[in-house]
């Protein structure tokens, strides 16, 4: 049985024409990768901040995209929300701005939302709870980023 199963693979992979596709080939039939990647921008929004009541609102957009090959839906959201005086506030929810984005390989989603600190400074961190086409759950991981009014930091 381990004989024909060998040959199989042999006869697949005389067909490809390279090393990197033979292992592209390989990995995706039966290690399929997750790999969601997410970029933040911050913006500080003066019109709706009211510094002498420790009143700063800031936005962010967030880009989400699937570098994997298989493709996910994004179910929950958990962030972590600190403010410069090391008070955190953990928020946690299914999907996003009120939808879960299904992404195929290639695919990303934008939206933007937005936090109020009590401090000029702050930052999140967190991430997406995803589902996979094959069943597979995962998480993507949502890097530090800096909520920072204007001039605060040098």
């Amino acid at each position: 049985m381990q004989q024909s199963i060998l040959l199989k693979h042999i006869s697949t992979v005389k067909d490809l024409k390279s090393t990197k596709e033979i292992k592209r080939k390989f990995m995706s039939e039966n290690n399929p990768t997750y790999d969601t990647r997410v970029e933040v921008q911050t913006s500080y929004i003066i019109e709706q901040s009211e510094p002498d009541e420790e009143r700063y609102v800031f936005s962010y957009t967030i880009t989400i995209e699937n570098h994997g090959d298989i493709a996910a839906k994004l179910l929950s959201r958990h962030w972590f929300v600190t403010d410069a005086n090391g008070n955190v506030q953990e928020v946690e929810g299914d999907g996003v701005v009120g939808e879960q984005p299904y992404l195929k390989p290639g695919d990303g989603f934008r939206y933007t939302s937005g936090t109020i600190l009590k401090t000029p400074v702050g930052s999140m961190h967190g991430l997406y709870h995803m589902l996979a086409d094959d069943g597979e759950e995962f998480d993507a991981p949502i890097a530090p980023f800096t909520l920072s009014v204007p001039n605060q930091l040098h």
